[in-house]
């Protein structure tokens, strides 16, 4: 089984500088790339991320960034519906669902790219033929108002968050919007069974479309504790926020790689390659710590105030099983909550 337990234990105790063996990069041709001058990037990135990246981009280039962003989910739909369409709109792709990614790279989609910077990603988060490689690695958790629960009442595990105690005070993503949200509904459900989500139903648990509205509806009050978030500081440039933490929970968190990967048959080809590997790039890689999400890179440091990956207990992924049943699960979810 493909699991990301092997990029966790990786990125746990490999010494700076060592992801996989040395590989020379594959070529991009800049001037090429400047000719064709744009170039259609489909992304779920955070809203501020990603229009920092495309705009450093641009200024580094002079190739436009044609911007679509949306939830992970939302993204492969997109892109899936132009696919059967004859007429797929994106030069590049990013999402957070590397069992799509392995999916689309088996149907022959994705151009097989080892941009610069290829060896320094861990292993666990590429594919090892190029066809996706990880932007950035995102850490979930539990967030909680820290002025609304008192230290003691706080889950400590994601079992916790099925207490009746917790009735009306939670909101979590819908995995059939955001593709975090549908690897840690697909790995829960095996670990703790559908009755969790029960639980969570019979809990008045408030569903939103992805994590920028989790971290929305708890800074509005509504909502203060997150069934399932990101670390807060991701929606908040990068520092602390005065009123919410996270929680990683003692039974194991997950961490989510979000592949980026080159459209096969690009209509900018050579700007979207320029692109892919701008991506990895150690400047771009600093703007994605300094917004608070961990590097895929392994020379790169863990956000201000955030524990590196080898501090964190972590629950396996099973990728496979993440790409065969995620519809079922996204039906299954629904089913529950509506």
């Amino acid at each position: 089984m493909k699991t990301l337990a092997l990029l966790c234990l990786a990125l746990a105790f490999a010494p700076a500088g060592v992801a996989a063996q040395a590989q020379a990069a594959d070529p991009v041709d800049l001037d090429a790339a400047r000719r064709e001058k744009s170039l259609s990037w489909y992304t779920s990135t955070p809203v501020a991320q990603a229009q920092q990246l495309a705009n450093t981009f641009e200024q580094q280039t002079g190739v436009k960034v044609q911007l679509l962003r949306s939830g992970g989910q939302a993204v492969l739909r997109r892109l899936q519906q132009e696919l059967s369409a004859g007429r797929p709109g994106a030069d590049v792709l990013t999402m957070s669902d590397a069992g799509a990614a392995n999916g689309l790279a088996r149907q022959g989609i994705l151009e097989p790219f080892r941009p610069d910077g290829f060896d320094k990603v861990v292993d666990g988060a590429k594919d090892r033929e190029g066809r996706w490689i990880a932007q950035r690695l995102q850490l979930v958790g539990i967030p909680v108002r820290t002025d609304k629960v008192a230290e003691a009442d706080r889950p400590r595990t994601w079992s916790d968050l099925a207490d009746a105690k917790y009735k009306g005070q939670m909101v979590m993503p819908d995995p059939s919007f955001t593709a975090i949200q549908l690897v840690v509904v697909g790995m829960l459900s095996q670990h703790l069974g559908w009755d969790f989500y029960k639980a969570l139903r019979r809990n008045d648990t408030m569903i939103v479309q992805g994590h920028q509205q989790v971290f929305s509806t708890m800074q509005q009050g509504e909502r203060v504790i997150g069934a399932e978030g990101a670390d807060p500081r991701s929606f908040f440039g990068g520092k602390e926020v005065p009123n919410q933490a996270i929680i990683y929970p003692a039974d194991g968190t997950f961490i989510v790689s979000s592949p980026t990967a080159v459209l096969k048959g690009a209509r900018s080809p050579q700007a979207a390659k320029l692109f892919a590997e701008f991506m990895v790039s150690p400047e771009a890689q600093k703007i994605i710590v300094a917004s608070g999400i961990h590097s895929s890179r392994v020379d790169m440091p863990p956000p201000d105030g955030q524990p590196a990956l080898g501090a964190v207990k972590f629950l396996p992924i099973d990728l496979d099983y993440i790409e065969d049943k995620g519809r079922e699960l996204k039906v299954r979810f629904a089913e529950i909550f509506q």
